[in-house]
């Protein structure tokens, strides 16, 4: 199996039924702007998967093994329509419409792995 860097993280959307259920069709198979999916795979992003649970976001982000995680967001935050993208989910989140993907997703501390 080929070595992999895992990252979960955590982010609220607005507690409004509606904009949730809008945030969830605009992350639907093919919804996603096809600049913002080529923007994560170029910086090392090789899988991503975010689930709901009320309005509390769950993602986890799987990475090459060399995977620098701040680098990473600093870069993906310069890919075209990247801060586009950003502006327009904003309205779904529980966040500022500057934020950037590394402001609005916080990190999880993993403390626990089944052996």
């Amino acid at each position: 199996m080929k070595e992999i860097k895992r990252y979960c993280k955590t982010m609220k959307l607005r507690n409004d039924p509606e904009l949730i259920e809008k945030y969830k069709e605009v992350h639907a198979p093919g919804a996603v702007w096809p600049e913002i999916t080529r923007g994560m795979r170029d910086v090392g992003i090789l899988d991503m998967e975010i689930y709901l649970h009320g309005n509390q976001l769950f993602m986890i982000m799987d990475t090459v093994p060399e995977f620098d995680h701040d680098h990473a967001m600093a870069e993906l935050a310069t890919k075209p329509r990247q801060k586009e993208w950003e502006a327009w989910v904003s309205q779904f989140q529980d966040t500022s419409k500057e934020a950037t993907a590394d402001e609005k997703w916080q990190l999880m501390e993993r403390i626990f792995k089944m052996d």
